[in-house]
């Protein structure tokens, strides 16, 4: 590292690398934090997209070439896949910065920090966003241990999975959905319409096009048995502007239509008026939780990624609400049971003052408490332990 750099007042080098969406926005939180502490003494480089860009970051290469689908293109665009983590590694031992911050998509950013541990190992190297090492391939936490000297852990639970597993030391930073709670829930007026009749039900078949393909037949037979049996409700269906033409293709086939809002400032409004929800296993079964919104969870995938799914999964849910409350208490129903004779009783059974209804309630309720980073926000958490592995690098001996 450059003495240059070490001593006070001298201009900090940070390089960070987010290949997603999800990824930039926690960069760009982190970058707009670290600059406050460092009193606008730093300096940014590395890989990130719009939200990075705002904060003064120029990404080496647009993020958009690694938002790959499917393993045929996966195969495909390897080698091009494999000469940018081989840049992406020269690009930070050349700008030698006083520590890297990978920010998720694991396949790409922990290649980079291997080799920048092997050719560079006085940089220190902060994972921000753990790899589900509690899930699946728990072998991974012990092999991050020689090239990762922090994870900031998204979870609350993800701390005490590193240390069983022998990796490196994680922090619980939190999660950016906390930040977003007076979004999610509702106020007077909303809380009045989500007890009202006919109770709302939200839809949420997934945001990317393979989910959608997967969910929505399924999804949109489900609607009808309920409706079928007698069963009253106004269906809502959030998505995002890309997915409009093919969410309204697959509609066609659907015999109760639902209301498709647009956006994320509209999803989370239906989110403070819904009773109830059926939704693809994922990140937003713990926005639902947090919103207060009973839900059926379901997920289907092709039939390889479920062969190795099943093999490989060691929890016993693989729903993110049931993980952090630690209790099973949203029923899922994944690949042959995702199907409307088995989705429809259990999203019956959420419309009524019914016991699974007040076992989600009473679980939801908790979550405030288990998620609780003692009213700082993550990037706040986050920036603190960044800062502190520098000074640790810094250090003499």
């Amino acid at each position: 590292m450059s003495p240059a750099r070490i001593g006070a007042g001298i201009t900090r080098k940070i390089f960070l690398i987010a290949t997603e969406e999800s990824g930039d926005r926690l960069g760009a939180n982190l970058m707009k934090v670290l600059r406050q502490r460092l009193g606008g003494a730093v300096e940014f480089e590395g890989v990130g997209g719009r939200a990075m860009a705002i904060e003064g970051l120029t990404s080496r290469f647009p993020i958009e070439e690694l938002s790959i689908i499917g393993l045929a293109a996966v195969v495909r665009q390897l080698p091009a896949i494999m000469r940018r983590i081989r840049e992406t590694a020269e690009a930070v031992v050349a700008a030698q910065p006083d520590i890297l911050v990978i920010i998720d998509s694991p396949d790409f950013t922990h290649r980079v920090a291997k080799r920048v541990r092997a050719r560079a190992p006085q940089i220190p190297i902060v994972d921000y966003v753990s790899p589900t090492v509690w899930a699946w391939r728990p072998g991974r936490a012990r092999a991050m241990k020689p090239y990762v000297d922090h994870v900031l852990a998204l979870l609350p639970f993800e701390p005490g999975a590193y240390e069983k597993l022998h990796g490196p030391p994680c922090s619980y930073v939190g999660h950016p959905l906390t930040e977003q709670i007076s979004q999610l829930r509702p106020n007077a007026e909303e809380k009045q319409r989500r007890e009202a009749e006919p109770p709302v039900l939200l839809v949420l078949p997934g945001s990317r096009r393979s989910e959608i393909k997967h969910h929505m037949t399924a999804f949109g037979m489900t609607l009808t048995r309920l409706q079928s049996e007698g069963v009253a409700f106004e269906v809502v269906l959030p998505t995002m502007p890309h997915l409009e033409e093919e969410i309204r293709a697959a509609l066609k086939y659907w015999k109760v239509q639902p209301r498709i809002v647009l956006g994320e400032e509209e999803k989370r409004a239906a989110f403070r008026i819904a009773h109830a929800a059926l939704a693809k296993s994922g990140t937003v079964t713990l926005e639902l939780a947090l919103a207060g919104v009973p839900m059926v969870a379901a997920y289907r995938t092709g039939a390889m990624e479920a062969f190795i799914l099943r093999r490989a999964i060691r929890v016993n849910s693989v729903i993110l609400a049931n993980l952090v409350v630690g209790e099973n208490v949203v029923p899922e129903f994944l690949q042959e049971n995702c199907r409307s004779e088995r989705l429809a009783p259990a999203l019956r059974d959420l419309f009524g003052d019914t016991p699974l209804r007040r076992r989600q309630m009473d679980a939801f309720g908790r979550i405030d408490q288990i998620m609780s980073t003692g009213n700082r926000p993550p990037s706040v958490c986050a920036a603190e332990i960044v800062l502190a592995e520098m000074r640790k690098a810094r250090a003499p001996g």
